[in-house]
Protein backbone atom coordinates (compact mmCIF):
# COMPACT_ATOMS: atom_id res chain seq x y z
CA UNK A 1 0.00 0.00 0.00
CA UNK A 2 1.70 3.73 -1.08
CA UNK A 3 -0.96 6.45 -1.05
CA UNK A 4 -0.86 9.85 -1.16
CA UNK A 5 -4.43 12.02 -0.04
CA UNK A 6 -4.70 15.37 -0.01
CA UNK A 7 -7.39 17.63 1.92
CA UNK A 8 -8.31 20.65 3.57
CA UNK A 9 -8.68 23.21 0.95
CA UNK A 10 -11.40 25.12 -0.26
CA UNK A 11 -12.26 28.90 -0.93
CA UNK A 12 -10.76 31.51 1.43
CA UNK A 13 -10.96 35.65 1.47
CA UNK A 14 -7.65 37.13 0.63
CA UNK A 15 -5.35 37.84 3.97
CA UNK A 16 -7.11 34.31 5.07
CA UNK A 17 -5.23 31.41 6.09
CA UNK A 18 -5.72 28.03 5.32
CA UNK A 19 -4.39 24.38 6.10
CA UNK A 20 -3.44 21.35 3.63
CA UNK A 21 -3.16 18.10 4.87
CA UNK A 22 -1.13 15.39 3.37
CA UNK A 23 -2.08 11.58 5.03
CA UNK A 24 0.54 9.44 3.69
CA UNK A 25 0.99 5.64 3.75
CA UNK A 26 4.07 4.43 5.87
CA UNK A 27 6.13 4.47 2.78
CA UNK A 28 5.77 7.40 1.25
CA UNK A 29 6.02 9.11 4.81
CA UNK A 30 9.28 7.70 5.10
CA UNK A 31 9.96 9.32 1.93
CA UNK A 32 13.57 10.99 1.54
CA UNK A 33 11.90 14.05 0.58
CA UNK A 34 8.25 15.36 0.92
CA UNK A 35 6.74 18.55 -0.65
CA UNK A 36 4.26 20.37 -1.80
CA UNK A 37 3.25 21.36 -5.81
CA UNK A 38 0.17 24.02 -7.27
CA UNK A 39 -0.98 24.16 -10.48
CA UNK A 40 -3.07 26.58 -12.15
CA UNK A 41 -4.87 26.04 -15.08
CA UNK A 42 -2.83 27.00 -18.73
CA UNK A 43 0.12 27.00 -16.03
CA UNK A 44 3.01 24.25 -15.48
CA UNK A 45 3.07 22.90 -11.94
CA UNK A 46 5.26 24.38 -10.05
CA UNK A 47 7.56 23.99 -6.61
CA UNK A 48 5.96 25.46 -3.20
CA UNK A 49 8.05 23.60 0.07
CA UNK A 50 10.07 20.74 0.45
CA UNK A 51 10.98 19.26 3.81
CA UNK A 52 13.92 16.91 4.03
CA UNK A 53 12.56 13.16 6.08
CA UNK A 54 16.04 13.02 8.76
CA UNK A 55 16.70 16.71 9.40
CA UNK A 56 13.12 18.51 8.64
CA UNK A 57 15.17 20.99 7.05
CA UNK A 58 12.70 22.79 5.31
CA UNK A 59 12.94 24.58 1.47
CA UNK A 60 10.34 27.23 0.10
CA UNK A 61 10.02 29.02 -2.81
CA UNK A 62 10.35 32.82 -3.18
CA UNK A 63 6.85 33.28 -4.08
CA UNK A 64 5.40 31.77 -0.70
CA UNK A 65 8.93 32.68 1.71
CA UNK A 66 7.36 33.78 4.89
CA UNK A 67 3.56 32.85 4.68
CA UNK A 68 3.74 28.91 4.12
CA UNK A 69 4.98 26.49 6.17
CA UNK A 70 5.82 23.25 6.10
CA UNK A 71 5.58 20.52 8.84
CA UNK A 72 5.22 16.35 9.42
CA UNK A 73 3.85 14.48 12.29
CA UNK A 74 5.06 11.17 12.76
CA UNK A 75 2.32 10.22 14.82
CA UNK A 76 -0.31 11.35 12.76
CA UNK A 77 1.76 10.32 9.39
CA UNK A 78 0.95 13.25 8.19
CA UNK A 79 2.47 16.71 6.17
CA UNK A 80 0.93 19.86 6.50
CA UNK A 81 1.04 22.85 4.88
CA UNK A 82 -0.10 26.10 6.62
CA UNK A 83 -1.42 29.04 4.36
CA UNK A 84 -1.37 31.89 5.57
CA UNK A 85 -1.61 35.92 4.11
CA UNK A 86 -3.27 34.13 1.42
CA UNK A 87 -3.31 36.18 -2.41
CA UNK A 88 -5.21 35.57 -5.75
CA UNK A 89 -1.96 34.48 -7.46
CA UNK A 90 -2.11 31.32 -4.86
CA UNK A 91 -5.27 29.86 -6.18
CA UNK A 92 -4.69 26.59 -7.69
CA UNK A 93 -4.57 22.52 -7.11
CA UNK A 94 -2.57 21.68 -4.63
CA UNK A 95 -0.68 18.23 -4.44
CA UNK A 96 1.36 16.78 -2.33
CA UNK A 97 3.96 14.67 -3.71
CA UNK A 98 7.17 12.60 -2.56
CA UNK A 99 10.72 11.37 -3.79
CA UNK A 100 13.39 9.05 -2.94
CA UNK A 101 15.68 11.24 -3.14
CA UNK A 102 17.60 13.61 -0.81
CA UNK A 103 16.93 17.07 -1.80
CA UNK A 104 15.10 16.37 -4.55
CA UNK A 105 13.40 19.41 -6.03
CA UNK A 106 12.73 18.59 -9.87
CA UNK A 107 9.09 17.79 -10.84
CA UNK A 108 10.57 14.71 -12.59
CA UNK A 109 12.41 13.58 -9.36
CA UNK A 110 9.09 12.87 -7.56
CA UNK A 111 7.88 9.61 -8.40
CA UNK A 112 4.62 9.48 -6.25
CA UNK A 113 1.68 11.83 -6.03
CA UNK A 114 -1.94 12.60 -4.43
CA UNK A 115 -4.85 13.60 -6.15
CA UNK A 116 -4.46 17.35 -5.09
CA UNK A 117 -6.87 19.64 -3.93
CA UNK A 118 -8.25 22.94 -4.89
CA UNK A 119 -6.87 25.69 -2.98
CA UNK A 120 -9.37 29.22 -4.66
CA UNK A 121 -8.66 32.76 -3.34
CA UNK A 122 -10.60 35.63 -3.75
CA UNK A 123 -10.05 39.45 -3.82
Amino acid sequence: QAHLVESGGGLVQAGDSLRLTCAASDRLFRAATQAWFRQSPGKERELVATIDYNSDSTYYADSVEGRFTLSRDSTKRSVYLQMNSLKPEDTAVYYCAAAGIRGARRLEEFKFWGQGTQVTVSS
